[in-house]
């Protein structure tokens, strides 16, 4: 599809409303219309809610098991936790790539096309899941012993691991209904089952860590085994909740055979979604890297860097929210054919990035040392180095949050193997390669330093990518219905259903 550059006049192209479809129903909200900044900070805010309570999440287990286990079960919790990334990397991208069809389907007022996106989207990411669950569980050591994890953290590593591992599925399954919820204009529910999970999961896991009441000793296990508990409750009540309210999304009678994607359908899912996902794989093989070296410097360094990894979630957090509703919103109007808004979606959204972010390093900066003896004491050699590292490497997330809203626009038409360039380029040559080149002269130094020279080129590219490359042509698209399109196909074939030239 050719849209119009930014900027210039808007014509109504969008297409007549899907008769067949009906109009959204619950949540679901219109993203083309109204204001751009308010619409947009009024979608992100559940979004950046989500965003924190998953985080803090996160940090609240960290807690649990640093002061219940101490620094070596921290050090194992922060080697899985990169490895789980890693894993859901691999089936994300297919979330991903349905948010985007569903927020176009919208724009496009076509209802049971989003419907068809949800139903594959869920079906290829279970099944991938299930796939990744088994094998994680089965070769979780040799995973370990890949990422070079230290001896005194790898048991521990191993039996947190491997229940994760089962809570898989039941996690896939939460996030790519709220991805779902989200691209059809809905980002309040997912916040309050996103509250449901966090409740459920940091409540849990002191009483499964030191068995407390009735409640067994699992040690780190039980940290984990929260989690899968977490996953699977919140799942099974959004699902629920979906069809007690009838949001949009749900599957009925005839529409539960979107589970099985038609061909057609399938490949454009996993033809984007893959680049997608690969962009989380390139992150986090990259981060898996990085932890090695960090490894080789010691249990301390090791727990330092996974303490400064807990903080930085939190200064990404405004980056990770706008760029979702930046990617949402701009999906609802690349449908609607609205190019001129899309322009501006995205520079709303460079301007909150550099607010709200720049406002979270500032933050995270003058009270770090606060914030980091909840999870160490201060009398803990690994304390001084955190707050080191977060000097250096915090002020990149503002140049990430730049990034972040310019491959969110251009991914909301499809545009998915351009930024896995960029960030393959940004993440190994330029980052890895810093650090290596540059830690005899640098010392352990050369590792911070890298993130911060890697997120500035990765930058660059995404500027010059957005203003010259040929993202806004091509797209993205629901295909029709095998069926639509055979009936439609025998209509036009009628002489009747034909424009004939006279004469």
């Amino acid at each position: 599809m050719d849209g119009a550059r930014d900027g210039d006049v808007a014509v109504d192209t969008a297409p007549p409303v899907h008769q067949r479809s009906g109009p959204p129903a619950g949540r679901s909200r219109d993203l083309t219309k109204g204001p751009i900044g308010a619409t947009l900070l009024a979608f992100a805010l559940p979004t950046l809610g989500s965003n924190i309570l998953q985080s803090l999440n996160g940090s609240i287990n960290a807690i649990w098991v640093g002061r219940f286990l101490g620094e070596e079960a921290l050090a194992a919790t922060s080697n899985a936790n990169i490895i789980m990334f890693l894993m859901f990397g691999a089936v994300f991208g297919f979330g991903m790539a349905a948010t985007i069809l569903v927020g176009q389907s919208f724009g496009r007022r076509d209802i049971d096309a989003a419907r068809r996106a949800v139903g594959s989207a869920v079906g290829l990411v279970l099944g991938g899941a299930v796939v990744i669950a088994i094998v994680g569980y089965l070769f979780s050591p040799e995973i370990l012993h890949l990422l070079a994890t230290p001896g005194e953290a790898m048991v521990l590593a191993d039996q947190y691991l491997r229940v994760i591992f089962l809570g898989l599925p039941a996690g896939m399954l939460l996030t790519v209904l709220m991805m779902a919820l989200r691209g059809s204009g809905d980002a309040v529910t997912p916040l309050w089952f996103m509250a449901l999970s966090v409740v459920l999961d940091s409540g849990l896991n002191p009483l499964l860590i030191d068995g407390i009441g009735p409640f067994p000793r699992m040690g780190i296990a039980g940290s984990a085994a929260a989690t899968l508990i977490a996953n699977h409750v919140s799942a099974l009540a959004l699902l629920g909740w979906i069809y007690r309210r009838d949001l949009s999304i749900r599957l009925r009678g005839a529409e539960w055979r979107y589970l099985l994607p038609e061909r057609a359908l399938a490949r454009e899912i996993i033809a984007k979604g893959l680049p997608m996902g690969a962009q989380m794989l390139v992150m986090s093989s990259a981060g898996l890297t990085m932890v090695g070296l960090v490894n080789r410097l010691g249990v301390d360094t090791a727990a330092a860097y996974g303490v400064s990894q807990q903080l930085w979630t939190y200064i990404q957090m405004p980056a990770l929210a706008i760029g979702a509703a930046v990617s949402s919103m701009a999906a609802q109007n690349i449908g609607g054919g609205l190019w001129d808004r899309v322009g501006s979606i995205t520079r709303w959204g460079v301007l909150f990035n550099i607010a709200l972010t720049g406002a979270m390093v500032l933050l995270v900066l003058l009270f770090d040392r606060s914030v980091m003896t909840l999870f160490l004491s201060d009398a803990s050699p690994a304390l001084p180095i955190a707050r080191h590292i977060q000097l250096i490497a915090s002020w990149q997330f503002i140049l990430f949050g730049v990034t972040m809203v310019l491959f969110s626009a251009v991914r909301a038409n499809g545009a998915v193997v351009a930024p896995l360039i960029m960030l393959i380029v940004s993440m190994y040559p330029v980052r890895l390669g810093f650090a290596l080149g540059t830690r005899q002269w640098l010392g352990p130094d050369a590792l911070w330093w890298s993130f911060p020279v890697g997120s500035a080129v990765n930058l660059l590219m995404a500027i010059g990518y957005y203003h010259r490359g040929g993202w806004r042509r091509g797209g993205m698209t629901v295909p029709p219905h095998p069926i639509e399109a055979q009936e439609h196909s025998q209509t036009s074939a009628e002489p009747g259903g034909r424009l004939n030239p006279s004469g």
